[in-house]
Parts: structure tokens; sequence; C-alpha cells
């Protein structure tokens, strides 16, 4: 029997939702039928809306789907201006302010404290610079993800941003795949970085050569069936098929098509194509798509270039990521910025815009690490650009421990987490930096915090995992985290192991400074990476490494910020809370 979900979606779903989320916009929230809320705001993420979390009544997070994070500095500003003016909230963040962009690990932006009555006038502003929220969430294609500098890069072996384009035109808002059992994750990589993590893809495109037809072709070797949520991480199996760049739309065609026909619609839990390779296998699922999704013989899969991946791959001799000052193909250069947790203020948003615009960039790019990238640097105006006050808040040369950080929305929005995540990463990382000296030639440390186990903030792939719990402190119930390490892409990835269950909130600094100490101490040489010195060890090695402990770090979110309409406000009850809203930002009148 097809889930709840999928009956609401055989009533209404895709593209015909837009036109009922207008009428809610011209009515107003009392529109929304109450006994109906589940249905609506189910469908709602098909265009990129969902509803925030219980207290936030009548408030919605919008989710603007960029593929591969690559924009122009005008679509930039513009998402900075609709930001200021329609994502402020009715308490301020004390770490970010009251008004500010989220940038995702799937290079999408997140605005919070959207109201149903502006969607219209958001969308007319977004769409007017080409930005759109179609299919952003939902049961459908979410946002392709890759290198934002593809074309730009010179560490490229195929410029994949004029495929990526085909395919961002050719499956959003299509009929034949605007109905999926699940979301749709693809990544696209053609450097040699590994830069699309495809690893952790339902469909990834992965840069490999063949000789076909005595000529060294340059394209792709497909991988299926990656994810990380439902504490059940799986990482993309070859399915041995070769794609040319020309044939990679047929081949997502397939692809989806067959997910869209044999994925699970009765049970939700099990409807992604992870589930179903590990049901039929990687050669079943060849073979489906040949026999009765293809029109041409596919080849077999070609040498690929994994020996190469360095980006979140934890290596020593690398950095995982974009940060700092990079050679384009074309002589000028690309300024990878760190953007701390992936939130940044309105204003600043702005000002990064009409800097760019000013020193010739075309194209800002936002990365799966949550960080941004300036394009189009001339050598001469590289200076300059580097001495811009902006960018003493977001440096191209951060602290490891700020470099590495991220985390995802938190309690402070998303109705799934468990724990408060981004001002707590915020200041896990300043007291890091300032109180614990990191190994010599450790210059990247990667610490992934996720609010719970649909792993928005990619846990499983980082140095230091954290997953949020609950657990008991002196007698009460106090926000914690499951501990693993030793996560990591690359040539050959591996997931986190999970060591320490349930360490206090407040006690996270203390082991990560305890875990270092053991590190620095047993580690073979200066060379060898954390990944690799947990690749050494046996489950009991590892739960012995370090013990959590108290310190100088204060948590001022130890309590159960899921009880609360708000973490940060001064009256944090839930019957204090003013949603919902007229949509005006005033409550509305009790029925009372």
């Amino acid at each position: 029997m097809p889930s709840k979900v999928e009956r609401w979606k055989d009533e209404i779903y895709g593209s015909e939702i837009r036109d009922h989320l207008l009428r809610f916009a011209e009515e107003g929230w009392d529109a929304i039928p109450e006994d109906e809320h589940d249905a609506w705001f189910e469908r709602f993420k098909w265009w990129g809306l969902y509803h925030q979390r219980k207290g936030q009544e009548s408030y919605f997070m919008m989710r603007i789907g960029t593929p591969m994070g690559r924009m122009t500095p005008e679509q930039l500003r513009t998402v900075g201006e609709v930001a200021r003016d329609y994502a402020t909230g009715p308490v301020e963040n004390p770490e970010f302010g009251d008004a500010y962009a989220d940038f995702t690990t799937r290079q999408s932006i997140q605005l919070h404290w959207i109201k149903v009555e502006d969607i219209a006038d958001i969308w007319d502003e977004l769409e007017s610079v080409g930005l759109s929220t179609i299919q952003a969430c939902g049961d459908s294609w979410r946002n392709i993800v890759g290198s934002p500098v593809a074309g730009r890069d010179a560490d490229e072996l195929i410029d994949v941003w004029p495929i990526v384009q085909e395919l961002h035109e050719t499956f959003k808002g299509n009929d034949l795949y605007s109905n999926l059992p699940r979301k749709w994750k693809v990544a696209m990589t053609g450097d040699r970085r590994g830069s699309g993590q495809g690893d952790i893809n339902d469909l990834a495109f992965e840069p490999a050569v063949k000789e076909l037809e005595g000529e060294e072709v340059a394209g792709f070797n497909v991988n299926v069936g990656g994810g990380l949520s439902r504490k059940e991480p799986r990482f993309a199996r070859d399915i041995d098929v070769f794609c040319r760049p020309e044939n990679a739309a047929d081949v997502a065609a397939g692809m989806s098509a067959l997910f869209r026909d044999y994925g699970d619609r009765d049970d939700r839990f099990n409807a992604r194509i992870k589930f179903l390779i590990d049901e039929w296998g990687p050669e079943k699922m060849r073979s489906v798509l040949q026999e009765e999704y293809m029109d041409y013989e596919l080849p077999t899969a070609g040498q690929g270039l994994r020996d190469e991946y360095d980006y979140n791959a934890g290596r020593s001799d690398a950095h995982g990521d974009y940060i700092g000052v990079h050679d384009q193909h074309d002589g000028q250069n690309f300024v990878g910025l760190s953007v701390l947790v992936g939130r940044m203020g309105a204003a600043d948003v702005i000002e990064l815009a009409d800097l760019a615009e000013d020193y010739g960039s075309e194209m800002i790019g936002l990365t799966q690490r949550q960080n941004v990238i300036v394009g189009d640097i001339a050598d001469e105006d590289l200076d300059d650009f580097l001495d811009e006050d902006l960018l003493a808040e977001h440096s191209p040369e951060p602290h490891p421990f700020m470099r590495g950080s991220i985390a995802c929305t938190g309690t402070e929005y998303c109705s799934l987490s468990i724990v408060e995540t981004k001002n707590r990463m915020v200041r896990y990382g300043r007291w890091l930096r300032d109180n614990v000296d990191l190994p010599e030639g450790v210059n990247d440390f990667h610490i992934h915090l996720s609010g719970c186990t649909a792993s928005c903030a990619q846990p499983q792939i980082a140095d230091i995992s954290l997953r949020g719990m609950k657990t008991r402190k002196d007698g009460d119930a106090v926000e914690a985290f499951d501990v693993g390490l030793g996560g990591g892409l690359g040539e050959n990835p591996t997931f986190a192991d999970w060591v320490e269950m349930r360490v206090p909130a407040d006690e996270v600094p203390g082991y990560i400074a305890n875990l270092l100490d053991a590190f620095e101490a047993e580690r073979e040489s200066p060379e060898q990476s954390f990944r690799d010195f947990v690749a050494e060890r046996d489950e009991d090695e590892l739960a012995n490494l370090a013990e959590s402990e108290e310190t100088s770090y204060e948590d001022p979110y130890l309590g159960n910020t899921k009880l609360t309409w708000y973490p940060y406000a001064e009256d944090t009850a839930m019957d204090a809370s003013p949603a919902p809203t007229n949509g005006q930002g005033e409550p509305l009148p009790s029925d009372d």
C-alpha cells in the first residue's frame, strides 16, 4: 500500500503546487487548512519550502537551488537583498544577527523566517536574475553538486559546467521525473580533486578515461547508491558503465526513470536507491538500465582518477577544500573564502557581491564545505582583493579549526534535529583555536556537527564526527553527541568509526583536546594524517584514545533546546512564541 505521502502526491504534486502556493500567499497563512497542514507542507517542499519546527508555525525555510553552487555577483546580491528584506525573524541570533543566508553542504542557499505572504514577491526577485526554488527539496531531482569552478580550474579533466546546465534544464520541472519515490541526488565531477563527492550521492558521474574505437576518450564512470542518512551510510557502487560527456543526459534519464519505476513507494524509509542496489546488486542494476532504459550499448567502465582525489579526503599532503588562492586556466585566480558553519550575514552577502563585481569577477561559487569562491581575480588585483576588510572575517587563510568546521541547521529551525548546532560549532571552533595546539604538520582538521541522524552536515566523512543525542548529567537531561573518528572520501573512502556515545556537549571540546594530544604522542611521524592514524587502530584502541572532560569551555545551550520555541529567545518557553503570525510579524488574534 502506498505511503500517506504518496497518496498526497497523487492528489497534487510537481509544478502545479506553485499555483496553490501563490493562492496561499495572496490569502495568507490561515488559508492553509489546519487539518491539511502535513499534506501541504510535504508538497511545498517541491518548491523549496520547509515549514519550520514547533513553536515557529507560519514561518518557513526557503531553499534556493544553485547548480554546482554557481552564481553571478548579481545573483548573489539578490540573495542578500532577499535575506535582508524577507528573512528577518522575531529574535536576533546572538552570533549571526537578524538576517543571514546559510550555504549548505549541497551547494544550495537557505533562508529562514520566510512568511507565506511574501513568497510571490520573493520569487519575482529571484526569478528576475535567473534563480529558482524549484525542486530544491521534495521527491525529485535535487541541486546537482560538483565543482563551482568547472571550466576555470587549472586542475580538471573535463569542463562539466555545460553538461550540468543541460541536466538542470532537462530535469527541473520535467513531468517525467517530477515525482520520484524520494529525493534524487546527483553529483558530477570533472576535476582531479574529487570535488563532487560522488561517493555519497544517488547517482555519480566520476571522471575517467577509456579507449573507444582506438581513441582515448575523457568521460565518466557511473556509480549508484551513495548516501549517509538513517545510520545506514553507503558509498555509491560502480555499475561498470563508462559515459561519454554527450551521453550524460541519456544515462541520467535512464537511471532516474529506473528509480521512478522500481523505487519503494510503500515504505519511505526504504525509498532510496541505495536500498534498491542493496537488493539487486550492481550487475542487475546495470542490466535493467541497459535493457529497459537505454537505446545504445553502454560501454564498460574506464580508468578512474581516484588516486588523485583530495577533496574532503583527510590527506596530509593536500588541503581538502577550495580555500585560498588557486590558478585558473586563463591565468587569473579564484579565491576560496572561509564561511564559518556556512552562515553569512545579509550585509556581508551584499558586500561580497559588490566586491566581486568591482574586481571583474563573473562567478561566485558555493562549495560542499559551506564556503564561498570568488573567481576571475587578475594577478595585478590579487593583493588589493586579499586586503579588503571583508576578508578579515571570511578569510582565505583561516585557522584549521575554523576552516574545517561544518554544522547543519539544528534545533534553531529544524524539527528533526535533537540539539543546537551552528552557534555551538562556532563556539567549539573558537575555543579550540584559542586553547588547543594542533600537532606538527596538521594544517587541515575537519569537524562536522550534525543535529541528528539525517546527516545533513555529512558527519560520517570527517576527522571528527559529532551526531546529536541526549544524555543525563548530574541528574539533568542535557544535549550530547556521539563521536566518530577517521572518516573521509578520496581514493579509498571511509566512514567514521563511532567510538564514544552520548558525550555531554560541554565535554566535547575537552575530548577533542585530549584526542589530539594522544594523536601527537602516538602517531608514527609528522607526515601521518589523522585519518591514517585512526585506520591503524581497532575499535577498542580508538575507544581508549581519549576521555571527555569539562574545561574552561562553557555551553549556553546545554539544556534541551528542542523544547524551546527558539533557543536564543529571552523567554524560550513554547507559550512565549509569537507564532503563528499574520504575515506582518504580529501574532494572529487568539480564538479565546
